[in-house]
């Protein structure tokens, strides 16, 4: 019997592609503000905290707090208009997603993109996932590395810490993890290099999808 009964997903860099659309919405709203647009590898540094930093990290130093909120909201609209103009799931997810239901692993996702925008991407790409939860921070849901999100997924999918792998591309879902006392696998297709992961704590890696099975295959009690 496999030790872990869920797998619970980072969604930009580990489920999907969205960086292509994430740097289209922030250069628009750039644009709006005539401000330098900023290149796909400066969006992929500031992805990860969600929207708000994204936005304070894209628009010029000491750029005054409201204009910030107001550029933030533009940003939503815009991403929300042109979310699923290139992203897609990354080779071999589905099959591994299909693969982990057919063990009977239970399934869900736990990110920093905007809540609206976290549903909307999940009922799309992944219908077959049983729970999604978005930064929603007005309403006090905290954002990673917060473990708040990744524990109320344990307590939707009934599994407890020692039962759940969490899987993300980034050194925050490495800390959300280490903060849930959650096992941590991360993954080399998304956002960050292994170099900058391992000097983050991270101890186990998925080059390729069917990595993260081989590794829950692997963890018998």
């Amino acid at each position: 019997m496999t030790k872990y009964k869920a797998a619970v997903f980072d969604l930009d860099g580990t489920l999907l592609n969205t960086l292509d659309d994430l740097a289209l919405a922030v250069n628009l709203t750039m644009d709006r503000y005539g401000v330098p647009r900023r290149t796909l590898s400066e969006v992929r540094d500031f992805v990860g905290d969600g929207a708000a930093k994204l936005i304070e990290r894209a628009m010029p130093f000491n750029t005054n707090s409201s204009v910030l909120d107001e550029a933030t909201n533009l940003y939503k609209k815009l991403y929300i208009e042109n979310m699923t103009r290139k992203t897609g799931p990354y080779p071999g997810i589905k099959d591994m997603l299909n693969k982990l239901a057919e063990r009977g692993i239970k399934t869900a996702v736990v990110s920093n993109k905007f809540y609206r925008s976290t549903q909307t991407l999940c009922k799309k790409f992944f219908p077959e996932i049983e729970y999604a939860v978005g930064e929603d921070e007005k309403n006090g849901v905290r954002r990673k590395p917060s473990p708040d999100m990744l524990i109320e997924a344990m307590k939707r999918l009934e599994t407890s810490p020692d039962e759940t792998l969490f899987i993300g591309d980034s050194e925050v879902d490495v800390q959300t993890a280490a903060s849930a006392n959650v096992d941590c696998m991360s993954v080399l297709w998304g956002f960050c290099d292994e170099d900058f992961l391992r000097e983050n704590g991270a101890s186990h890696f998925a080059a390729v999808p069917s990595d993260i099975l081989n590794f829950i295959d692997a963890d018998r009690r």
